[in-house]
């Protein structure tokens, strides 16, 4: 830990199931950190805490991730350092929002949102956004970590959609595009990633629907800032709400990357840029 204060690190973290180890340096971790200006995340996971709040609780309530983190930070503020952010991760995201729920009716400092061992890509993001979205929304929470059996670049997808979806991060691109559905007329999964596909690394925020059905495709492709309704083996293509050309189906795909390039061009000219794209599927 020392090093890592030493190495410039940006925060370092300390878990309350191994602080006892470092019993007799916390005024030293304080000062070394106080010392080179570095935020001490006090982190605790169900799957290692203090044995003696086990023994209280039963298991990894809320409450004892709570009185855990609280009890640490205890540590550090009787040699006044302050500059504390708490994580309480739990794989259950039923327990982990209710835990960081009481943890943010008790203190003020920071909170780092976390579904530990989420487990695979498709489960763990399904877990994470459900307890994201539901502390998010009400305020609580100031940075993220989703934790997937999954490269990292994927966490981290994850996590910039999350952020996207409730506004809290500038939107890229986006494709909206219709389930699977008797009225559809067209294979609209394959439309759907091969326009995604072929936008890849758009970083404007640009709306792109990909309907397949002429009941919900128009309305959706015209609230869309580019979109397609397609049907009878061709497709409407709206830019701005507006139709402005028929195609057939075999061109509904490089047509929309078209007129998505043009359309990113002249927001790129009037400075209208966004972060890292991401995709969303609605119906």
């Amino acid at each position: 830990m020392f090093a890592a204060i030493e190495a410039g690190c940006a925060a370092v973290r300390v878990n309350p199931g191994n602080i006892k180890q470092f019993d007799d340096k916390v005024k030293e971790i304080a000062k070394a950190a106080r010392d080179h200006g570095t935020p001490i995340r006090i982190g605790v996971n169900a799957g290692s805490l203090d044995r003696r709040l086990l023994q209280k609780y039963g298991k990894a309530t809320p409450e004892a991730l709570v009185e855990s983190a609280l009890w640490e930070a205890s540590l550090f503020e009787e040699h006044d350092f302050r500059d504390i952010k708490i994580s309480v991760k739990h794989n259950d995201p039923v327990v982990m929002i209710e835990a960081y729920k009481q943890l943010a009716a008790q203190c003020d400092y920071p909170l780092h949102l976390g579904v530990t061992e989420a487990g695979p890509a498709f489960q763990g993001t399904i877990k994470s956004a459900v307890a994201f979205g539901a502390l998010l929304s009400q305020g609580i929470g100031d940075t993220i970590r989703v934790s997937l059996s999954a490269p990292p670049a994927e966490e981290v997808k994850v996590g910039i959609q999350i952020l996207e979806s409730l506004n809290l991060k500038e939107r890229g691109l986006e494709i909206v595009s219709c389930p699977s559905c008797g009225r559809a007329q067209v294979d609209v999964y394959k439309l759907a990633e091969e326009v995604t596909a072929g936008l890849t690394g758009m970083e404007v925020p640009l709306r792109v629907a990909v309907m397949g059905c002429v009941v919900n495709g128009p309305g959706e492709a015209r609230e869309a800032d580019l979109g397609v309704a397609s049907g009878n083996g061709k497709g409407q293509i709206f830019v701005k709400g507006e139709v402005i050309k028929t195609v057939p189906e075999s061109k509904i795909v490089e047509t929309l990357i078209e007129e998505a390039m043009k359309l990113a061009e002249q927001m790129e000219k009037d400075g209208v840029t966004s972060g890292e794209p991401s995709v969303a599927v609605a119906g």
